[in-house]
């Protein structure tokens, strides 16, 4: 596949079939969030169309764990310790990926917390740590990365159908976070992607079976039976299908934008 492009968002040329404008052969990606829920399956999706992965996450035994699983297929998988509400950390993901491969191509800011907490009793500590890996995670992520990467190079933003729509429960600092990430990557898209030829979008899940979602869930899957239009729970490879779209060629006239996956929950 023959892909080029300059830094002013001159449209690439492509002599590849259809869905090879999907591969990421040889191109690095970055993902954070990467030791669990989504991020886990997300990374299996990247290594599946030939990517270099650093992954980053602040638990190291499984970060390493999943990065050993990914390896032992025959992927190139790097991992960085990082709490992503660091700047610091964030840099040291950044330095990392470059050491290794030298540019990064795509980001993947999937890090990200959340409460369910009536918003006449949520802490200032509570909403300032949601709003800090969610939201001001995501930018310094986005900060420390974008002078490694080249023209035709992706930014994807795991944001929320919450920063969409109001949410069914009590989140408040969840909701915010995730609706300043998108506003962010609107931002981001029109600074970068003309000038530096670096496309930035956000996407938006609607309820996925994840850590975040884990335990007693039948009142969330009532609630999302009853007023999505399919009336379940997101699979995971229906996520990652759309993750792909917005980390590759694909998507080469996409940016700024938001793709919601949520099964209509924000179309009722």
């Amino acid at each position: 596949m023959t892909l080029t492009g300059t830094a002013m968002g001159s449209a690439p040329t492509s002599t590849a079939s259809p869905l090879d404008a999907f591969r990421l052969d040889g191109r690095v990606v970055v993902l954070t969030g990467a030791s669990s829920g989504l991020g886990v399956g997300f990374a299996r999706a990247l290594a599946a169309v030939g990517a270099h992965l650093v992954l980053a996450a602040r638990r190291s035994h499984l970060l390493e764990k999943h990065a050993e699983r990914l390896r032992a297929s025959g992927s190139r998988v790097v991992t960085q310790v990082a709490d992503v509400s660091s700047p610091e950390d964030c840099r040291a993901v950044a330095a990392r990926a470059v050491e290794e491969f030298g540019r990064i191509d795509v980001l993947v800011n999937n890090a990200g917390l959340g409460t369910a907490v009536p918003a006449s009793r949520e802490t200032p500590e509570s909403f300032d740590s949601v709003i800090d890996v969610n939201l001001r995670g995501t930018f310094w992520m986005a900060q420390a990365c974008a002078p490694a990467m080249p023209p035709g190079s992706a930014i994807v933003n795991v944001a929320s159908v919450l920063g969409l729509v109001a949410p069914r429960f009590p989140q408040a600092s969840y909701a915010a976070s995730k609706a300043g990430v998108i506003g962010l990557t609107r931002d981001l898209a029109q600074e970068w992607s003309g000038r530096r030829g670096i496309r930035v979008n956000a996407l938006c899940p609607g309820y996925f079976a994840s850590e975040m979602t884990a335990g007693d869930d039948t009142v969330l899957r009532e609630m999302v039976a009853a007023q999505s239009i399919l009336g379940r729970f997101g699979e995971q490879h229906e996520l990652d299908s759309a993750l792909l779209y917005l980390a590759s060629p694909a998507s080469s006239y996409v940016t700024g934008t938001t793709l919601t996956v949520d099964g209509g929950l924000a179309a009722v």
